[in-house]
């Protein structure tokens, strides 16, 4: 039997919820493949604010590093939102990924065929399909520039900047590169390289690497055109890099494509030495928190990634995400995915715990 030590940092909001859902979809992989994972809470976010003054404790980046791998719910809400900058619950996320050398943060947008009515593209561009991975740098640019506020004649001033080295833009790159690799080889780097000398930097680098990888094509886009790109033909890509900034609002929208920001996994790799991070990329959302109606399928997925990543499970991975695909192909929906357009006689509305518990069965039910 092998053994894998999890820290598990349930956050805000619904963060509980989805973990505590993820926790049983890893104990019944578990149970079935002989494997023994052992988890332990750490505390980050507004609800380590409360009990500690600070976003996030030097002891949960202590259990963090003596762990295999983090699965990590959400941060943040309404009542934190007044807290200094450098006491909000999001700066636990910056320091944890600057924390475990965590500069690369991969997110897959995948349209499920069942869930064709949920995308908010028009049917004919939908049916094309939606398959592609957001590889979003995790640790540089703007969210880790120097940033303040001046005074001067005109009043209060406000600045963020944003800077790239050449050794961080080539580590991103190498990571979109060698993902490709394993896919349909074609990466597209997103930048604005028209107006930021960063980005001029960024396009230098992506290009001077792209000869390491002669079987990837490789392409650019503008941001403001990738973001009207990924409404027209999202099905022509297939891995997208981009900075901070660009991948963090653009993923998002990839998200939406897919039906529910609520189905979208990630998974924050860098330093080998270091355990990955996996989260979904919804946000807390407080307004559901405490009323399973949370969508933990985008946990549960991030688990998945984390079998496959940090511990090399692949079979076991693939069980989890056949199984919530055989869940969404049987019509079991939580709120944010169920299209009240459709013919609903077809489809279950579910709360957290319904969903994962159909879920554990789909695995079961697949092993057997």
């Amino acid at each position: 039997m092998t053994h894998f030590k999890i820290a598990v940092i349930p956050g805000d909001g619904i963060g509980p919820e989805v973990t505590n859902a993820t926790r049983t979809v890893l104990e019944t992989i578990g149970q079935i493949y002989h494997h023994h994972f052992t988890f332990e809470e750490w505390l980050a976010g507004g609800i380590a604010f409360d009990a500690t003054g600070e976003p996030l404790p030097p002891a949960t980046v202590a259990g963090c590093r003596n762990s295999d791998a983090v699965l990590l719910g959400a941060v943040g809400g309404p009542q934190w939102d007044q807290l200094p900058g450098d006491k909000r619950p999001e700066k636990a996320l910056l320091g944890l990924r600057s924390a475990l050398g965590l500069y690369a943060n991969l997110r897959p947008a995948v349209l499920y065929p069942s869930l064709f009515s949920a995308c908010p593209l028009h049917p004919t561009i939908a049916r094309k399909g939606i398959d592609l991975v957001f590889v979003r740098e995790l640790t540089g640019g703007i969210y880790f520039g120097k940033s303040g506020r001046i005074q001067n004649d005109a009043g209060e001033q406000a600045y963020d900047t944003m800077s790239y080295q050449t050794s961080e833009i080539e580590r991103i790159g190498r990571t979109a590169f060698a993902l490709a690799q394993t896919r349909r080889k074609h990466v597209t780097s997103i930048d604005k390289a028209n107006v930021l000398e960063s980005s001029r930097l960024w396009r230098s680098v992506m290009n001077s690497i792209a000869a390491d990888y002669p079987d990837v094509v490789l392409d650019h886009l503008y941001v403001d055109n990738a973001s009207m790109q990924l409404i027209r033909r999202p099905d022509s890509f297939d891995v997208m890099v981009a900075g901070n900034l660009f991948g963090d609002i653009l993923s998002d929208e990839a998200a939406m494509l897919t039906g529910s920001i609520g189905m979208l996994p990630s998974a924050s790799i860098g330093d080998p030495k270091a355990p990955g991070l996996y989260e979904p990329i919804h946000g807390s959302a407080p307004d559901l928190a405490g009323q399973n109606k949370a969508n933990p399928l985008a946990t549960i997925l991030s688990a998945a990634m984390m079998l496959r990543i940090s511990f090399n499970l692949t079979e076991e991975a693939e069980a989890v995400e056949q199984a919530v695909r055989n869940v969404l192909d049987a019509g079991y929906r939580t709120g944010d995915i169920l299209d009240r357009t459709e013919d609903t006689t077809c489809l279950q509305a579910v709360g957290t715990s319904e969903m994962t518990g159909q879920v554990v069965a789909a695995i079961k039910e697949g092993k057997e």
